[in-house]
């Protein structure tokens, strides 16, 4: 009986969403490699896998929650997958002269310091639960980034111009949402104490 429940956990965890974010995480290397060739073309390459990559992530947790598809691999691989994305998105814009690397230490040390809050919360019984200001900050990071990747005026739009306006937005949001995750973990689990 045991045997077969196992096998059943095992058929859940390849499913679509899973699979979805599993290709997020492998577009990786791609975007890498057209953010390591300067020039429009790879600049719109590199954005259109971005593109696509973080719709998946839409996408993914869409069919989860409509399929009853969640899983604890899923739970643990869509937010790894977001962070992998954005970030090496981020790191690799910055020899490009496309982003400020204090800009990308303030979002890297925020989610750092977010993931070990959340580490601290789960080890004393406690959930902190992703916010709208999480979403809203995964959305603006990742339209910026796709403005910051395509660089170059398309449509007489100056996309360079564009996500860096949508860049600082997006810092906003990412620092006022690390503010909010602390005062959750304070009510949570600090006034516990």
């Amino acid at each position: 009986m045991e045997i077969v429940a196992k096998g059943q956990q095992r058929a859940t965890i390849r499913n679509i969403p899973n699979l979805l974010t599993v290709l997020r995480i492998f577009s990786i290397p791609l975007i890498i490699f057209f953010l390591t060739s300067p020039g429009p073309l790879a600049s719109f390459l590199a954005a259109l896998v971005f593109g696509i990559a973080s719709l998946t992530d839409l996408l993914d947790g869409y069919l989860a929650r409509q399929q009853k598809a969640e899983t604890a691999i899923g739970k643990l691989l869509d937010p790894m997958a977001d962070k992998l994305l954005i970030l090496s998105g981020m790191i690799m814009l910055i020899p490009l002269d496309r982003i400020p690397a204090w800009m990308v230490v303030l979002i890297i040390g925020r989610e750092v310091a977010i993931t070990g809050l959340r580490g601290i919360a789960s080890a004393e019984g406690e959930v902190i639960a992703a916010s709208r200001l999480g979403k809203a900050k995964m959305i603006f990071q990742s339209l910026s980034l796709g403005g910051l990747m395509l660089h170059y005026e398309y449509f007489g739009i100056n996309f360079h111009i564009l996500g860096t306006i949508l860049l600082w937005i997006a810092l906003i949001i990412t620092l006022w949402s690390g503010i909010d995750y602390f005062w959750k973990f304070y009510q949570g689990v600090m006034k516990k104490e």
